[in-house]
């Protein structure tokens, strides 16, 4: 219920008077995410457990996450057991960074050893992470920089990007659905609105549900959910959010796909829960278990991972009385949850092969030209 007991929003209104926003009513998902660095090659490199090379540029993988990234955290791990260096930085650790990067050549300076980035992956390099308060004028300074330096280096011609930026950041959930459509996948009816109390392109049955992020971040390293939820028809159709949210029809689905694409893999699982919001608000009632994929579904996953220029990501479908029904694509995909239900390592045990792949064909390109040294 809300402050305002269910009256409708006067936008003369004071905040204290105004109803809570639908999306924030009984939302008390919390989660502390640690700094912790557990990066296996950050901790050897900076113990100077790793003989120092004849300085020259040495190839790397440049990953921007956040310390508690566990999939990053395993792929450092992977790919020092193949001999590649991998490098982190992390926005909730990157205050103290020693960082050079040059403008002029495909090299940066990361402590005191030098390196020339082939692959780079950004992802949960969130600037709401950063640990400073941005009401601040030291904290605003220290968020504008980051921001500007990161969105440079996630966009930089000299080396491939995993999702790039330039793509990946303008993929809203809005986009998805309409480029879905166009690419033969059905998507449930749509409305944004200020009043979802009002909009109803499903009916009776709705969802209401964020058009940014799933989580929020008002305060560094504590995250909030904001998901999914069924629109109580009792609320007022003059009811009006402070901001617009999208109203989906809700559709009875035989079956939910959680299918990720890695390069050309195409990897399914099949994900049984009871409302849209439980795989984040009661994971542990959440059934997985490893699919196979439909042919035609996955030609049309790989097209769209095609047209937005995706390398690693992660779909949402139901099937629909045969009929698959997209919901959203997932470019920060995390993998490790899923495959621990699931009880396999699939997903892992192909981002690790591709990454390393991709490195040894772009490294050997870098030699052969001679670039970086």
């Amino acid at each position: 219920m809300s402050e305002a007991g269910g009256r409708s929003a006067d936008s003369d209104a004071p905040p204290s008077l105004r109803p809570t926003p639908v999306l924030l009513q009984g939302q008390d998902y919390f989660f502390r995410s640690p700094n912790t660095a557990l990066d296996f090659q950050e901790r050897v490199y900076q113990a100077d457990l790793v003989a120092e090379g004849p300085g020259d540029p040495v190839p790397c993988v440049l990953v921007m996450a956040r310390a508690a990234d566990m999939e990053m955290n395993e792929l450092s791990l992977a790919l020092a057991e193949h001999d590649i260096r991998m490098v982190r930085i992390d926005a909730d650790r990157c205050l103290d960074l020693a960082l050079t990067v040059y403008t002029d050549t495909p090299l940066l300076e990361f402590g005191r050893w030098l390196l020339r980035p082939v692959l780079v992956w950004r992802r949960h390099f969130d600037i709401t992470a950063l640990p400073v308060d941005p009401t601040t004028v030291h904290g605003a300074y220290v968020r504008e920089q980051w921001k500007a330096v990161s969105n440079w280096l996630a966009c930089r011609g000299d080396w491939e990007q995993v999702n790039p930026v330039r793509s990946s950041e303008h993929l809203d959930r809005l986009t998805q659905l309409r480029d879905a459509e166009s690419f033969g996948l059905r998507v449930p009816r749509t409305v944004v609105t200020t009043m979802p109390g009002r909009s109803k392109p499903g009916g009776a049955r709705c969802i209401v549900k964020t058009a940014g992020h799933h989580l929020l971040e008002p305060e560094p390293g504590a995250l909030r959910g904001l998901f999914p939820q069924p629109l109580d028809i009792r609320r007022s159709a003059e009811a009006r959010e402070p901001a617009p949210v999208l109203v989906q029809q809700h559709l009875d689905a035989q079956r939910e796909l959680r299918v990720f694409v890695v390069g050309d893999r195409v990897i399914g699982y099949l994900v049984r829960k009871l409302d849209p919001a439980q795989l984040w608000a009661d994971p542990d009632e959440v059934a997985v278990e490893p699919a196979e994929v439909p042919a035609d579904l996955a030609a049309r996953v790989l097209a769209l991972c095609r047209y937005w220029r995706l390398s690693v990501a992660a779909f949402d479908l139901l099937d629909v009385s045969g009929e698959w029904v997209f919901l959203e694509v997932n470019v920060n995909c995390d993998w490790r949850w899923f495959e621990h239900r699931a009880g396999n390592a699939a997903v892992t045990d192909a981002v690790h092969t591709w990454v390393r792949d991709r490195f040894a064909d772009l490294a050997a390109s870098a030699a052969l030209t001679g670039r970086g040294r």
